[in-house]
């Protein structure tokens, strides 16, 4: 596969929400063929982003970390598309974070010269794919996390039969009770001196992640991301005191899509050589209608913004059946929207045969998915919502919509299809 095939491939009627009349045709071309979603133009359900809103999210996260004088590395396990990497690269992103080896090509296909895997890696095949990817890839930054002895021994034992040339580590201080990580700053010194007089590694910075822990509450989610840093910095120092830094410039990074906000004015300790103090949100690029939502209420507050990030992502699904009163079944579920955090949210009707929308009623809930339908409870008013209709879903958790989507059309105000992006799940 080359990069062109990562960033441009040719569609057709087998990607799900693509028009089977169209035949096939490249991603690049999808903006030029006039398609408008009100039209009909697209089977439904589909998946859009709004452009307006996404071109807004991508500021604003450029504007938060510059004022905080750190860089963004965002997540790229949030959406895996090329193009979205390509738009926070140009943006002014510092790298691409990914969740896996497999991952990097999507992001060097986006043009991403720096990389962080923020996971463990150990097994050989991804050691050496790794590896191979450093030697094709002149200059590539490449650093995954470390948290273990075993760890460090099993990158031993294959830098042994191989020789290959040592990998970039970052050391990972973790939460009691939380995910990987060394759970005491002892453990995580011993370890950072065993990579030091490891050939197979070369201990370049630090990272934590504290995004499971917030709460939404301005006290609680402070201490939380005050009390971790406080944790890194003097991690960090001793690390440097110690001369177990192999690099110039020592990583620092942090950060979920929760609390970016507290970790971003946190993030940056004081080293005697050059830091670069790098957050990984992730979510922020399309935002939700739920959870980070929320979250994002609190986040608002302490900035003092009127405006932040605004959602970007919604399932466009017909209304397939009234059964009973007070209930709407929809063509769309488990298989096209997010419900790990939170169900969707009924958020605009656009009745059968017309260009025009209106909000959805406060009162109506989508109680339930199956596979393909959701249960839209529409009470003792269903403002006239008919079979054949189009309601907009709301998501909560874009993670876990993007990876039900090869393409999502990208869509302006008038939901006029002006480009599509492509996903690497």
């Amino acid at each position: 596969m080359t990069p062109a095939d990562l960033t441009d491939p040719r569609l057709d009627a087998t990607w799900k929400g693509f028009p089977p009349a169209a035949g096939a045709l490249r991603r690049s071309a999808v903006g030029a063929q006039g398609w408008n979603l009100l039209r009909g133009d697209l089977p439904l359900p589909l998946a859009v982003v709004h452009r307006d809103a996404l071109a807004h999210n991508l500021r604003w996260m450029q504007d938060l970390v510059a004022r905080a004088g750190i860089d963004l590395a965002p997540h790229g396990k949030t959406t895996l598309s090329p193009q979205l990497f390509r738009a926070q690269l140009d943006a002014g992103a510092w790298g691409i974070t990914v969740a896996s080896v497999a991952q990097v090509a999507v992001a060097l296909a986006a043009g991403a010269r720096r990389v962080l895997i923020a996971n463990q890696v150990l097994q050989p095949v991804d050691l050496s794919a790794l590896a191979a990817l450093r030697r094709d890839h002149p200059g590539l930054v490449a650093p995954f996390l470390l948290d273990s002895p075993a760890q460090l021994a099993a990158i031993d034992a294959w830098h042994t039969q191989t020789g290959a040339a040592p990998l970039d580590v970052l050391l990972e201080l973790g939460l009691a009770g939380g995910r990987t990580g060394c759970r005491d700053a002892a453990d995580a010194l011993a370890l950072a001196r065993a990579a030091r007089a490891s050939p197979a590694v070369r201990l370049v910075g630090i990272e934590c992640y504290e995004g499971l822990w917030a709460k939404g509450d301005d006290a609680a989610d402070t201490t939380l991301v005050n009390t971790l840093m406080a944790r890194v910095h003097a991690l960090a120092a001793q690390a440097e005191a110690e001369g177990l830094f192999e690099a110039d410039e020592v990583l620092v990074t942090a950060g979920g899509s929760a609390v970016f906000d507290l970790v971003a004015r946190a993030l940056r300790p004081a080293l005697q050589r050059p830091v670069r103090a790098l957050l990984r949100a992730g979510c922020y690029v399309t935002h939700d209608d739920g959870f980070y939502r929320r979250m994002s209420q609190a986040v608002n507050r302490r900035l003092g913004c009127g405006t932040g990030l605004q959602a970007a992502l919604r399932v466009w699904c017909v209304v397939l059946s009234m059964p009973e009163p007070g209930l709407a079944v929809l063509g769309a579920g488990k298989r096209d929207v997010s419900t790990d955090m939170g169900l969707p949210v009924p958020l605009v009707v656009s009745p059968a045969g017309t260009h025009t929308t209106h909000p959805a009623p406060a009162h109506w809930q989508i109680d339930a998915l199956n596979d393909q339908h959701a249960y839209l409870r529409v009470g003792d008013d269903d403002a006239g919502l008919r079979v054949g209709d189009r309601v907009a879903l709301g998501i909560s958790h874009p993670c876990a919509t993007f990876d039900r989507w090869r393409w999502m059309a990208v869509v302006d105000e008038d939901l006029n299809v002006v480009d599509a992006i492509t996903t690497g799940f």
